[in-house]
């Protein structure tokens, strides 16, 4: 039964909670017969036939989540899949803890900048619809662009972070406070105001810089150019043909109610934790004055970020995508591939060679690891800790979602791959 589609600034009506899906295998074509853990599957890294036993319920990677989990530093939800199937699912911590309710495998949580991709692979498919190109200019098609961005910024530039728009603000120069909407539209009229203050970084093509502020517009490029809203173009498009039934950009009424959702919990300078979507004057404790940035402020997630999805559903997504159900393929492989040579937020200090490089492709991060070809997404946000990977090569897919703000998600991910690809 598929989840109501939330509109812009109204609630649908609620439907019961899907089923707990934690041994049920995913394919293409939807859900097969349940068949554990899979282990007949080929372990490409070690050519033995059977799933690395580090890999499955009570190896290295399981025994890792529960310590972090057993210390109250991890809570939410992994996944691991090969082939499509389940491989190992765990969710740890609470979904919300006033509520009492705990986090489950086909727990919802909000995305941060893991959504993005999504915005890159609807302006994918506008341009397979023959509705865009890359080389446009952003202006041929929105209005409003002040006229430095209008002449120069192309939908490749903002698909690619090389816009000169990145996110940042003149040196010394504090973010302004985040205000808290209550409806889309008086959050996209705070979006218009604050483009217009911001000035370019670099000569758009010249240099790349992380831009959430260059997706959201890319957002509102997909509105204008489909007839839909950003959120039902997704909707309609992605989350409908992959079967990602719980996915969607709830706003924030709904991330209240809703207790499939999970809340995140943001840690303060004090040791606490507070959920976000209750306490809007609380931040991060890692933003100014410790006032920091709050998602749940926005009233819903945008091109920038902010989706919610399943783990289930992020696999629904990986096997949709490589199955062709969402884009032609050589469409698919203009998203996946990469585009720009993109320096990582820290740098390996190990002095391996495994690491290889990442590139921007067009949403996802396209990386190479162990030579094993790799398209990822991470993202974070008060209480928010997220990741998703598709190993291409050897059709692995793992999924990290945290509704705590960590500081140990990396070493998550880095097991993850050495695991996965034998390293």
């Amino acid at each position: 039964m598929a989840l109501p589609h939330p509109s812009l600034d109204q609630d649908p009506s609620r439907r019961s909670a899907l089923g707990f899906l934690g041994a049920v295998p995913l394919a293409a074509g939807g859900l097969l017969a349940a068949q554990g853990t899979a282990e007949a599957n080929t372990d490409l890294s070690s050519g033995t036939g059977r799933i690395p036993k580090d890999l499955r319920p009570g190896g290295a990677f399981d025994r890792h989540i529960k310590e972090l989990a057993d210390k109250d530093e991890f809570s939410g939800t992994v996944l691991i899949a090969h082939r499509g199937r389940q491989v190992l699912a765990r969710a740890y911590g609470w979904a919300d803890k006033q509520g009492k309710v705990p986090n489950k495998v086909d727990t919802i949580y909000a995305l941060a900048s893991s959504s993005k991709p999504f915005t890159g692979l609807a302006v994918v498919q506008l341009v397979q619809q023959g509705k865009l190109k890359f080389y446009d200019l952003v202006s041929k098609h929105l209005d409003g662009l002040p006229a430095k961005m209008a002449e120069s910024i192309t939908v490749h530039h903002l698909l690619t972070h090389t816009s000169g728009l990145g996110d940042a603000r003149r040196p010394g120069e504090k973010p302004p406070p985040e205000k808290i909407h209550n409806s889309y539209a008086e959050q996209m009229a705070d979006f218009w105001a604050n483009l217009n203050t911001f000035e370019l970084e670099f000569a758009p093509g010249t240099k790349k810089a992380y831009s959430s502020m260059g997706y959201t517009l890319l957002g509102e490029l997909v509105a204008k150019v489909s007839g839909k809203s950003f959120q039902d173009y997704v909707h309609q498009n992605i989350f409908l043909p992959a079967g990602m039934e719980d996915s969607a950009y709830y706003n924030r009424r709904q991330w209240l109610a809703d207790e499939r959702i999970a809340h995140p919990y943001m840690y303060q300078k004090d040791g606490t934790r507070v959920d976000a979507v209750r306490n809007l004057d609380k931040g991060s404790v890692y933003g100014d004055a410790g006032q920091g940035s709050n998602s749940a402020r926005g009233w819903m997630g945008t091109g920038g970020g902010n989706g919610f999805a399943s783990a289930p559903d992020l696999l629904r997504f990986a096997v949709a995508l490589q199955g062709g159900k969402l884009t032609a393929r050589p469409y698919t492989e203009l998203y996946i591939n990469g585009k720009i040579s993109a320096k990582p937020l820290r740098e390996d200090t190990s002095g391996s060679s495994l690491r290889g490089e990442t590139f921007q492709a067009y949403g996802p991060v396209a990386a190479t690891y162990n030579n094993q070809r790799i398209i990822t997404h991470g993202g974070g946000a008060g209480g928010i800790s997220t990741s998703w990977s598709v190993y291409l090569d050897m059709d692995w897919t793992a999924v990290i979602l945290s509704n705590y703000d960590l500081q140990s998600i990396e070493p998550i991910i880095a097991l993850e791959r050495r695991l996965i690809t034998g390293a």
